[in-house]
């Protein structure tokens, strides 16, 4: 007996008073399965276990297992990837149900209203702090910060990771995504982060970072900070570090920052921006083709903020900027001189004259001595005369002169 249609068929056989034998032909069963299936009468019949039928997944079960042992967030997508790497060769399904089945249990949240944005009016910027222990560094847990820009209609992703989040770095992040992207969103969503929202004036209003709305205005967007308390309003930009923590940080591998941002360049261009997209049902890729003509135009000239300091001139004839060390030439005559720090480099000026400019230095305790500005093994007679110098001008001789005058007046010869 296979199905439950043939007893009701046999049982309807019995009441129009047929004979077993009778029954058993016309149903196919045995004559023995007919008389049992009449004394049962409607109670269902009973099936034995299914045999479980094997999958290609089955061989990367334990590998999968143990991914998620060690990193319980990893998405299905990327163990997709991992697996194909080492052989897989079935479907996305059977990997998203078997990743369902080994993950461990996680708490829920409250759904979010979702909110729209027309193609390019928007795009919300954040920083999300990571922790890593890049293999250069083994023995050191380096905090990084993570810029995503996230534009709202399309989803396209920007991101960088740096090590601090100054003024400097929020501009020259602002300035690479609005190039990366081909233009500029009407207004950008903030957290309120310190670099974007100083808080909030008598009257109530945001009152914005002055740099920061200095570069708003050049570049032409307006500032909007999200309702205090209420990170969900720019969960375009939240849900993506989640994304991007699971999908590309946990169990990765880097030598240094330059190795992880040139990492995470590759998955923007090959994993998350090509991605079909489970909001919008749409290709990241296709979706930001049609957003991407809707962009203002980028200005004719970058934003340059410019934070003056003034700064003193160690015995090594090193100046020290935000935690870093920049040389400056050995001509150089003053003990103070003046520090333009710009969005992508340092300026160092001498009495108002242009001396030295520097990258942007990543981190702390690190260096910059330019070509040059030390020269080493100069002998005493070439030192050059300091340019201005009052009093008498002396003749270069030759060391050998005053050797020969030295030992002159030593013997007691006049000279």
């Amino acid at each position: 007996m296979k199905k439950f249609g043939d007893l009701i068929m046999i049982l309807d056989l019995h009441r129009q008073g047929l004979k077993v034998s009778a029954i058993a032909r016309q149903a196919g069963v045995d004559r023995k399965t007919v008389r049992k299936y009449i004394a049962r009468g409607l109670e269902p019949p009973c099936y034995g276990p299914r045999q479980p039928r094997s999958s290609l997944v089955d061989d990367f079960s334990d590998y999968l297992r143990t991914r998620l042992a060690t990193y319980p967030g990893l998405t299905a997508s990327r163990l997709m990837r991992e697996i194909k790497d080492r052989g897989y060769t079935g479907g996305y399904s059977t990997v998203r149900d078997v990743v369902r089945s080994l993950r461990p249990p996680g708490g829920g949240k409250p759904f979010a209203v979702r909110f729209e944005t027309p193609p390019g009016q928007q795009a919300q910027v954040d920083f999300a702090q990571f922790q890593v222990r890049f293999t250069s560094e083994p023995d050191r847990v380096q905090i990084v910060w993570l810029f995503s820009m996230v534009l709202g209609s399309s989803r396209h992703l920007w991101g960088r990771f740096a090590l601090r989040q100054t003024m400097d770095i929020v501009l020259a992040c602002h300035r690479s995504a609005f190039e990366a992207i081909g233009g500029v969103p009407r207004e950008i969503l903030y957290d309120r982060m310190k670099t974007a929202v100083i808080g909030e004036g008598e009257d109530g209003r945001i009152v914005y970072n002055a740099t920061l709305a200095e570069f708003a205005h050049h570049y032409g967007f307006l500032p909007k900070a999200c309702r205090a308390y209420r990170p969900e309003t720019k969960g375009k930009v939240e849900r993506p570090f989640r994304y991007i923590r699971e999908d590309f940080f946990l169990g990765g591998t880097f030598r240094d920052m330059a190795d992880l941002n040139q990492q995470f360049a590759h998955w923007l261009a090959t994993v998350a921006n090509i991605r079909l997209h489970a909001t919008t049902e749409r290709v990241v890729s296709e979706a930001f083709a049609e957003e991407r003509p809707t962009l203002q135009a980028l200005p004719l000239i970058a934003f340059s903020a410019v934070l003056k300091l003034e700064r003193r001139i160690s015995h090594e004839g090193m100046v020290s900027i935000a935690g870093n060390l920049y040389s400056v030439p050995d001509t150089t005559r003053r003990r103070i001189v003046e520090v333009h720090s710009l969005a992508d480099e340092i300026q160092i000026f001498e009495a108002g004259q242009l001396i030295a400019r520097h990258p942007h230095l990543e981190g702390r305790r690190q260096r910059s001595l330019l070509s040059g500005h030390r020269v080493p093994n100069r002998r005493a007679d070439e030192i050059p005369i300091p340019h201005g110098f009052s009093g008498e001008l002396v003749t270069s001789r030759p060391l050998a002169i005053y050797e020969a005058v030295g030992k002159s007046l030593a013997s007691g010869m006049s000279i």
